[in-house]
């Protein structure tokens, strides 16, 4: 099986940090978000992956290929973004005549792909899609499922939803799918839609396979919705501790990386702290990640994401925040209750 990594589009919903990031590439516990994508499509069994990339590729292709993967990767191009249908065709090349998986780069799943790998396996679809059960189905793409479990219809943000299986967007795929695609139409928003494609499937009597998450799924999208991946994956990491911690204290399920010093500070896990950081009469509280080469000093944080080389210093309390890479935040003498922050790289803010 290959599977096909979407890593493109120009993420709007996050901006200002997606002004000079790829949505893919934030961090989630100290992860860029694509990876868990990457070791999810490996564990499952893929042995080729294809990425689409777009306006960001070199960022994309700095990264992954930063990283060592026991995989052949390839990069494939494709512009500007129109539609999850045409990223398939785009692929064609690289899909051949093999089975394979499509996973949206900027999806988080608990326990990964496995079990849904081996039911398309088992089952033999042309088409196994996974859903999850949510409570506004009004806002997704809508699985309509016959007695047999079957999808018979696929509804994009239905009015009145036959059901509440929500697409998430993690596919597998026959080559059929490639067919498929090629017959549809462009919707009103000028893409190919991929539920397009799978209504197709049905409509010419293709088998389509529905496969439930039985955890946690996250589309991080949006930035409240990277900081709740970074809860949910921190939740699930054990302590280490690998840090030099002077007059401080720690509790809690908290991760210190190489060369981090701790000075008169507490960390109250579960939390991360990347490597070569150096926290000082500062409180670091749950459900934080900190990258590595950071500076926190005089400083309160919780609930938040702080990308690599940040400088924060007498910034009061900081919470439920996303803070882009190399971004200074210091005091002017006020003394604030707290801070909420959606910063991009390289911002440089005075309070």
């Amino acid at each position: 099986m290959k599977a096909l990594i979407l890593s493109g589009g120009h993420g709007t919903r996050l901006r200002p940090i997606t002004h000079s990031q790829q949505k893919q590439l934030i961090p989630v516990a100290n992860k860029p978000v694509l990876f868990y994508a990457i070791e999810d499509v490996i564990e499952a069994g893929a042995r080729e992956i294809g990425i689409i990339v777009g306006p960001n590729k070199e960022q994309i292709m700095e990264t992954v290929e930063s990283a060592e993967w026991d995989v052949d990767i390839q990069f494939i191009y494709q512009g500007d973004p129109m539609g999850l249908a045409h990223t398939i065709l785009i692929a064609e090349d690289f899909l051949g005549d093999e089975e394979f998986v499509m996973y949206l780069g900027d999806n988080i799943i608990k326990g990964g792909v496995n079990q849904h790998a081996e039911k398309f396996q088992k089952l033999d679809p042309d088409s196994l899609v996974l859903l999850t059960e949510v409570e506004d189905p009004q806002r997704f793409g809508v699985a309509n499922l016959g007695e047999n479990g079957r999808v018979k219809e696929l509804i994009e943000k239905p009015e009145n939803p036959p059901s509440n299986y929500a697409l998430v967007g993690i596919y597998f795929f026959k080559p059929t799918i490639i067919e498929a695609c090629k017959s549809i139409k462009p919707s009103w928003r000028g893409e190919l839609e991929i539920t397009d494609a799978i209504q197709w499937l049905i409509d010419n009597n293709c088998c389509v396979e529905a496969s439930v998450v039985d955890g946690w799924w996250k589309d991080t999208g949006k930035a409240e919705d990277i900081l709740e991946a970074n809860r949910l994956i921190l939740d699930e990491m054990k302590p280490k501790n690998e840090g030099l911690l002077r007059q401080s204290k720690v509790f809690g399920r908290a991760v210190i990386g190489k060369g981090c010093i701790v000075e008169n500070s507490t960390i109250k896990g579960p939390c991360i702290l990347g490597s070569n950081c150096r926290i000082t009469d500062s409180y670091i509280g749950p459900y934080t990640s900190i990258n590595e080469e950071c500076t926190i000093e005089g400083t309160e944080v919780e609930d938040s994401v702080i990308m690599e080389g940040c400088s924060i210093s007498n910034a009061g309390r900081i919470m439920e925040s996303l803070i882009g890479k190399n971004v200074k935040i210091r005091d002017n003498g006020r003394k604030p209750a707290g801070h909420r922050f959606i910063t991009g790289d390289n911002s440089d803010i005075k309070l």
